[in-house]
């Protein structure tokens, strides 16, 4: 039986506003910005502001459909309500898929990562795999103490990685006005190494899978919604909540950039730190206690993650398209079945790819972006009228209802076309295809295709 929920265990504004953010800001931005000014040189604050716009444009138009339907699920819930069950199962399922994959990568980047700060190997199975039962039992604990708990825990992981962040700012503009060593963008073009140019010729192509690098640190902000049952007034909050925290997180990320590039773009493009962002910074204090933010970043949004999956499927079973024995919860309204089968799948498709975490990133991603088309297409059938199912009397805007959705569009196509998809599906060696990766290619099948089938059959009785 479904515990009692009363207001003050759901969240409230700030704490959507928090779990927007735990939601979005993990690895990515400790991680990878240098791949991401390898690859755009001068132009990678450019091509953050981009991405951050282009993440902007899809989060009203999720905040948009947030508007008309409430229920737990997002995406799914939009497109049922729009396009009715068939389709509403499908995109369910894939969305459920892609965010259980997602949490997969998450734990697979914070166990790595701690393995790798304590002096291990970072690529041994079997020292990852133990790292992966240790976290989810972690996890398990926090959730299990009910919704208050994990939104202390997700609340304070998010003032940690934000002050993580903001101490690189602060320490960078005082080191830059202090030391007076600092670099003009132009000049990051130009560094070598091995008398070689670290960042290539940019073009068209280059330019678009920049933007694509950069757009999938500003991803997660299509899960935030996943959850709603357990949200105050979700139908205000969430399109205030989500493009505040897209606004936050962009300020955030292009100063963090740019202290790295004009401080020490050297570092950032050719060191082998597992948390590339510190390698910019000689202190090893300050190291130090950014290693430890990047952990409690990373910590943060797989309970976020933990927070999010369960609650699609969950949702499903509400509309009676999967048994609706998976809406069991626990007296501290914990949702324990879906919780379990969530961490099961988010350690074996990681444990399929042997921890490969450009494979498990390239599929977590293709997934998203069917959601990125669905999700607008669904505010256009909700403003007009023509949705399948009954939604909430909204007030509709032009602006946000069909003008950005339709540019939501445009852009995810742009996107598609321009990406680089023998990079991703294929095996490189020294800058050439020299194979297939048939791991990701099979998993792309059996996200898309399997899975669904399978799940639509289980779900057979359940659905008549």
């Amino acid at each position: 039986m479904q515990g009692n929920k009363t207001v003050n265990d759901k969240l409230g504004f700030w704490s959507i506003v928090f779990l927007a953010i735990n939601s979005i800001i993990g690895s990515g931005i400790f991680l990878t910005p240098g791949s991401v000014v390898k690859q755009a040189g001068s132009k990678a604050l450019l091509v953050y502001l981009i991405a951050a716009t282009f993440a902007a444009i899809l989060a009203i138009s999720f905040s948009a459909a947030a508007k008309y339907v409430t229920k737990s699920g997002a995406s799914y819930a939009y497109a049922k309500a729009a396009f009715g069950d068939n389709i509403g199962f499908y995109v369910g399922i894939l969305r459920y898929f892609s965010a259980s994959v997602a949490w997969g990568v998450m734990a697979v980047g914070v166990i790595k990562s701690a393995i790798s700060i304590f002096g291990g190997n970072p690529d041994n199975i079997s020292a990852v795999t133990l790292g992966f039962v240790i976290l989810m039992v972690a996890i398990t604990v926090i959730n299990i103490f009910g919704q208050k708990f994990v939104k202390f825990v997700m609340n304070l992981a998010t003032a940690g990685k934000l002050a993580a962040l903001v101490l690189i700012i602060v320490a960078g503009v005082t080191l830059l006005i202090t030391s007076g060593a600092s670099h003009n963008l132009a000049e990051v073009d130009q560094i070598t190494q091995n008398g070689q140019k670290i960042v290539p010729t940019l073009t068209t192509t280059s330019f678009v899978m920049a933007i694509v690098s950069a757009f999938y640190a500003f991803t997660g902000f299509e899960s935030v919604a996943s959850g709603s049952d357990d949200m105050q007034a979700p139908e205000k909050n969430l399109p205030r909540a989500i493009p505040l925290a897209i606004f936050v997180i962009a300020a955030i990320y292009i100063g963090v950039v740019a202290v790295a590039m004009v401080l020490n773009p050297r570092a950032l493009m050719t060191t082998n730190q597992v948390v590339a962002i510190s390698a910019i910074f000689n202190n090893e204090i300050l190291r130090d206690v950014i290693l430890v933010g990047a952990l409690i970043s990373m910590l943060g949004i797989n309970v976020a993650s933990s927070f999010n999956a369960p609650r699609i499927l969950e949702a499903m079973a509400r509309e009676h398209q999967l048994p609706i024995s998976l809406t069991k919860r626990t007296q501290n309204n914990f949702p324990i079945r879906t919780f379990f089968i969530s961490a099961a799948l988010a350690l074996l498709v990681p444990l399929a790819f042997q921890y490969n975490m450009g494979n498990l990133i390239t599929l977590s991603a293709m997934v998203r972006f069917l959601g990125f088309i669905i999700v607008p297409l669904a505010v256009i059938c909700f403003y007009y009228g023509k949705n399948k199912e009954a939604i909430l009397p909204a007030a509709k805007n032009f602006l946000t209802d069909i003008i950005v959705p339709v540019l939501s569009i445009v852009l995810v196509i742009f996107l598609l076309i321009n990406y680089n998809w023998q990079a991703q599906f294929g095996i490189i060696a020294n800058g050439k295809v020299i194979g297939i990766n048939w791991y990701a290619i099979l998993m792309m099948i059996f996200g898309f295709v399997i899975l669904p089938l399978f799940m639509f059959w289980f779900s057979r009785k359940e659905r008549r």
